[in-house]
């Protein structure tokens, strides 16, 4: 898997907590189990065989209710791909599942963090995303 790419370097692009007042603030410690983890990966071509791959983690409330807080992330993953790459099908799984499997810990670590801070310290993400599952989904 990692002798197909390289990952030159990762960061966080752009964070976002945003709970509006203290009745939200209220209303969503007590509703938080609800809330529900979206990603959304895109990706651009940069040059000589690099990559940069754009993650996107939103954790948010799904029901239509007027007093809800948002958090995302966006994590930036540049990557190098070997030169033996040259299928679109095994290049989309580099970015769709492998560069995810190696970057998930880091990112949920980030997101997590990003919630205690923000007033929600015992949030814990039970299931852990399984991007060979997910892609193997996608296939079918």
């Amino acid at each position: 898997m990692k002798e197909k790419f390289e990952i030159l370097g990762n960061y966080i692009k752009d964070l976002s907590s945003e709970t509006p007042d203290i009745e939200t603030f209220l209303y969503v410690r007590d509703r938080i189990s609800k809330y529900q983890l979206d990603i959304d990966i895109n990706s651009k071509a940069i040059k000589n065989k690099m990559i940069e791959i754009n993650t996107k983690f939103k954790f948010e409330e799904k029901e239509k209710v007027k007093k809800k807080s948002y958090f995302e992330i966006i994590y930036s993953t540049i990557i190098k791909i070997n030169e033996q790459v040259i299928d679109k099908k095994e290049l989309e799984k580099i970015i769709l599942c492998d560069v995810q499997t190696e970057i998930y810990p880091k990112l949920e670590e980030a997101l997590l963090n990003v919630l205690k801070v923000s007033g929600y310290p015992n949030i814990k993400f039970e299931k852990k995303v399984n991007f060979e599952e997910l892609y193997s989904q996608r296939m079918n």
